[in-house]
């Protein structure tokens, strides 16, 4: 069963949209929104597990230009 995370993203002022479309175009990312509260994205992943959902954010999500900050949430419930 694969391993589905929600990644909620800070980015820097005015990068939101910047931001999203870098994330819409990596392979394991399922759904992007920007969202209003404390983070400006909130992006469902799904990999093989949970090794490969670290590797996704650590090698290409932190990687993207304008993003300030991350905190993945496992999802529990499939």
């Amino acid at each position: 069963m694969p391993t589905k995370a929600y990644i909620l993203i800070e980015t820097a002022v005015g990068k939101t949209h910047d931001v999203s479309d870098s994330l819409n175009k990596l392979d394991n990312v399922v759904h992007v929104d920007a969202v209003t509260g404390p983070y400006d994205i909130i992006s469902i992943v799904s990999c093989n597990d949970l090794p490969s959902v670290g590797e996704l954010v650590t090698n290409d999500i932190h990687t993207i230009q304008g993003i300030v900050r991350t905190v993945t949430c496992l999802s529990v419930t499939g």
